[in-house]
C-alpha cells in the first residue's frame, strides 16, 4: 500500500473520530473517541518520521490527560445534570457560524499550495530526539529556560495554594 494512501485512509478515519467526539450523546463515548483521535494523529506523526512526537503523543495526551477527562466526567451525576434542549434560535446561531467558518476556510486554502520537500536536502532523522534535543538547546535555549521557570512557579503556586493552615477555614 502506498504511503498517501495510507495518509488518506488516516486522515478520513481521524476526521470521522473527531466527528464522533462532538456528536456523541454520551460523555464517556466522546472522550474514548477523543482517545482514537489522538491515537490517529499519532499515526500521522509515525508517516511525517516524528517518532518522538508519536510516542509523546500517545504518552501525555491520550494516556495522562484522557484519564483527567474520564475521572472528572465520571465524577459528574450525569443523570442529575442533564444539558438543556436547544432551542431553535441557539441551532441557527450554531449552523450560520459554522457555515461562515466552512466558507472562510475553504476561501482561504483554495489558493494555497503544499510546498514539495527537496529531496536533495531531506534527513530522515529529522524527527528523531537527538536533532530536536540539538535545537532545543541550542537555537531555543532561553524560551526552553522561560518556559522551565513559568511552569516551577506555577508548580510552586499550586503547592501553595493547596496546603492548608491549621485552623484556617475552608470556602
Amino acid at each position: 500500500m502506498e504511503i498517501s494512501n495510507i495518509w488518506y485512509f488516516l486522515s478520513g478515519l481521524t476526521l470521522l473520530s473527531a466527528l464522533m467526539v462532538v456528536l456523541a450523546k454520551n460523555p464517556i463515548h466522546s472522550v474514548l473517541y477523543l482517545v482514537f483521535t489522538f491515537f490517529c494523529i499519532s499515526g500521522h506523526c509515525v508517516l511525517l518520521n516524528a517518532q518522538f512526537l508519536m510516542a509523546v503523543n500517545i504518552i501525555v495526551y491520550a494516556g495522562a490527560i484522557m484519564v483527567l477527562f474520564l475521572f472528572v466526567i465520571m465524577m459528574f451525576d450525569l443523570r442529575k445534570n442533564k444539558p438543556e434542549s436547544k432551542t431553535p434560535l441557539t441551532k441557527l446561531a450554531g449552523s450560520v457560524v459554522a457555515g461562515s467558518l466552512l466558507v472562510i476556510l475553504i476561501a482561504v486554502f483554495r489558493n494555497t499550495t503544499i510546498p514539495t520537500p527537496n529531496v536533495q536536502t531531506y534527513s530522515s532523522q529529522n524527527g528523531m530526539v537527538e536533532n530536536l534535543g540539538k535545537v532545543l538547546y541550542s537555537e531555543y535555549l532561553l524560551p526552553f529556560e522561560l518556559v522551565s521557570i513559568l511552569f516551577f512557579v506555577a508548580m510552586v503556586g499550586a503547592v501553595m495554594l493547596g496546603k492548608r493552615e491549621a485552623g484556617e477555614r475552608n470556602f
